[in-house]
């Protein structure tokens, strides 16, 4: 948000605050007091590890840190930081002293960590504590902004991002497989609050598949706490066996995802989202060859097609799946769909796509899925 022009930083901080409140209060996490300046957000509570600890999963915040408030004389400074500094400096330990500064002092932030780095050996000299400005086992941290101090000795990174909210609203085609997940999130971390949408392919899945999807959703939706959290389930089996019964077997997976997209196209425009993510990644299945890609997406008209995942390597998206929480659940037994031919086209001609659509009432087949939606609170 820094790189912000300053009306976008200030909108983008204070849709920021509204988050970071409710948070809290989900978690039943009491506080004093909130106050916003420029790059930082304080709050004072009584509960600082906890309060740090559960907004590390907040959209738009870049780290968090439990600190003790002190004026910004160099004097209460000290007093403060050798506090800090016996608690957790153990026998033969070492340390380092960081200095930020905000405004105008009579000290350089060269002058605080040096004599803060002096005060503490001298405090602890029985301890044979040492200073490592390289690799240190603990680091002092002081960040003065103008008459106040703050003294930290840990750092949580948080999630980064833009706050939820502070873009549209986007469907996210969630299958509760491991890549749709991720792609899912990425746009959440982006600002965009999620409508997940889940084609229920039964009876070529089973419920396990479905329950899979939304415990996935459950997953996804608590990073985004203070927003609505339903999904979509869309009753797809029945289409599916109209392509098995009626259409060219190579190109039963092509056929399925375009009459997907239009089903989330409709769900895009029931919701006013501004677009449609999917989980697709270059080549990761014979549906999504660059060509087939193509293919697919000239079956959306009113809505752009989102990939986050366009050029991640597997590895790199399970990665990113175990840090948010959702690979344990995406990795859990279900069934495949058993309606994907052994050898399916992986560079499909669009014009055979569209002759074979030609033989189907697939406007029919849409508005009777979408008819058909449970909306689910999860």
């Amino acid at each position: 948000m820094g790189v912000k022009g300053k009306w976008t930083r200030i909108a983008y901080e204070k849709l920021l605050m509204r988050n970071i409140k409710r948070v809290l209060n989900h978690h039943v996490v009491s506080y004093e007091k909130l106050i916003r300046k420029r790059g930082r957000i304080y709050i004072k509570t009584e509960y600082p590890e906890e309060t740090a600890s559960k907004l590390t999963s907040v959209f738009g915040i870049s780290s968090v840190s439990p600190a003790v408030q002190t004026s910004s004389k160099m004097k209460e400074i000290l007093l403060v930081t050798v506090k800090l500094a016996d608690a957790v400096l153990e026998k033969g330990s070492s340390f380092a002293v960081r200095c930020h500064r905000v405004g105008k002092q009579l000290y350089t932030s060269m002058e605080v960590c040096r004599d803060v780095g002096e005060q503490v050996l001298k405090k602890l000299v029985d301890r044979n504590v040492r200073v490592d400005l390289t690799n240190p086992q603990h680091t002092i941290s002081v960040e003065v902004r103008e008459d106040h101090a703050y003294v930290f000795l840990e750092t949580l990174h948080g999630v980064g991002g833009f706050p939820l909210g502070s873009q549209p609203k986007i469907v996210g085609l969630l299958s509760g497989g491991v890549d749709s997940s991720v792609a899912c999130w990425l746009t959440m971390k982006r600002g965009c609050p999620l409508i997940p949408l889940y084609l229920d392919n039964v009876p070529f899945t089973n419920e396990h598949t479905t329950a899979r999807a939304l415990d996935v959703a459950k997953k996804l939706f608590s990073w985004s706490i203070g927003f609505p959290r339903k999904i979509y389930v869309v009753p797809h089996g029945k289409n599916l066996q109209v392509l098995v019964d009626k259409s060219p077997k190579k190109l039963t997976c092509i056929l399925c995802k375009r009459i997907m997209y239009r089903i989330s196209e409709r769900v895009a425009e029931i919701e006013k989202a501004e677009g449609v993510v999917t989980g697709e990644a270059i080549g990761e299945q014979a549906s999504q060859t660059l060509h087939n890609l193509r293919v697919l997406n000239e079956a959306a008209v009113n809505h752009p097609i989102h990939r986050p995942l366009l050029g991640f390597d597997k590895e790199e998206t399970e990665e990113l799946a175990r840090k948010i929480g959702t690979f344990q659940i995406s990795i859990q037994k279900a069934k495949s769909c058993s309606a994907a031919p052994k050898r399916p086209a992986t560079k499909a001609k669009l014009e055979a796509v569209k002759q074979a659509e030609r033989k189907l009432d697939i406007e029919k087949m849409v508005d009777e899925s979408v008819k058909a939606a449970e909306i689910l609170t999860v």
